[in-house]
């Protein structure tokens, strides 16, 4: 592979999201008054997301195939039930949650907690709750670059409606506690009916136990072109076999992530050398340092931190510190190409 460009230390930078930098939004939905919900904070980091105020901070609109974002609650704050068009994914990085089904919330749940992942199929109502003192923050994975508007439960509408707030057709919130109007000509979105809730059952929940992990449970794969000494690379979410020697799963959903989910793990002084992919590549810190390099610079990530790498940018990993880096990495395909190492490219 050949490096399309050379990128300077000022231009990654710009490619490098800080978890003390994000800037959140209160009021991104129409839950965002609703007793229990009026105190989560709604991020988008790559990609448009799904919010539906314009006043949302896009850190990185860059289309990477995927958007990745996060939602940062405190103890007892409610995220309402809705269902979305494509994959979501959720990555635990603080806190203890718990994922209630059903648009009644009366469908199951699965709980969670730091290092698990879980998912949730298209097409069936979900939603979360912080469940543990302190602030928690849940980064999360959307399919697709237009990954749709969601669909809110019928109570959801009911209470937002009690506290001044109303969705347009096409996702456009209107508060009219701040003197807003309903476009002269504009439809409201309307509850799903009966039909439509139909088409948005939920799956029994011995299927949808499968689609969550346990941070104890991601293992290492030693077929990973990256594993060497005191660095492993973990599969979590894989629709296919990869193109790198991965197998899919250990989550496997019955609908396309078009997207998959690793999990990199680096020893102590463990190295990772330079490399470049074919595809979007994202890492999200989930604790740890890890110093990120390539042929004009270097950047130190902490936990909460969040980079995208640039297609075909040559690049390599080493730990630092004395505890182990973990990252979360999301590749924007469903079966990742083989990585293209610097090393076997100055031998040929």
């Amino acid at each position: 592979m050949t490096q399309q460009k050379t990128w300077t230390q000022a231009e990654m930078e710009k490619r490098l999201v800080r978890y003390a930098d994000l800037k959140g939004l209160r009021n991104a939905f129409i839950d965002a008054r609703t007793p229990g919900s009026d105190r989560k904070e709604n991020f988008t980091i790559i990609g448009p997301g799904v919010s539906e105020n314009p006043a949302q901070v896009v850190h990185i609109p860059e289309a990477h195939g995927f958007n990745f974002g996060a939602a940062r609650q405190p103890f007892g704050c409610v995220n309402s039930q809705h269902s979305h068009l494509t994959a979501e994914t959720f990555l635990v990085h603080t806190g203890k949650w718990r994922f209630v089904f059903g648009a009644n919330k009366d469908e199951g749940y699965l709980d969670v907690e730091p290092g698990d992942v879980a998912t949730v199929p298209t097409h069936m109502f979900r939603g979360f709750e912080k469940r543990d003192e302190g602030t928690g923050f849940l980064a999360v994975v959307l399919g697709h670059d237009d990954p749709g508007k969601v669909v809110w439960a019928p109570s959801v509408f009911k209470m937002a409606e009690d506290f001044g707030l109303k969705l347009l057709k096409g996702g456009k919130l209107v508060d009219t506690t701040l003197g807003e109007k309903v476009p002269e000509g504009a439809e409201l979105e309307l509850p799903p009916d009966e039909a439509k809730l139909k088409e948005l059952a939920t799956p029994p929940m011995s299927e949808l136990a499968k689609y969550a992990i346990k941070a104890a449970d991601i293992k290492g794969d030693p077929n990973s072109p990256l594993a060497g000494e005191g660095v492993e690379e973990a599969p979590v979410i894989g629709d296919v076999d990869g193109q790198d020697g991965i197998k899919a799963g250990p989550i496997v959903g019955h609908w396309k992530h078009d997207f998959t989910v690793r999990r990199l793990k680096l020893e102590t002084g463990a190295i990772v050398p330079a490399h470049a992919r074919s595809e979007q590549e994202v890492l999200f810190m989930q604790s740890g340092t890890l110093e990120f390099t390539w042929d004009g610079g270097s950047l130190i990530l902490g936990a909460g931190d969040t980079l995208t790498v640039p297609v075909g940018l040559v690049h390599g990993f080493r730990n630092p510190a004395s505890a182990d880096a973990i990252a979360f990495v999301i590749r924007g395909a469903a079966s990742p190409a083989a990585p293209q190492f610097a090393t076997a490219q100055a031998a040929e």
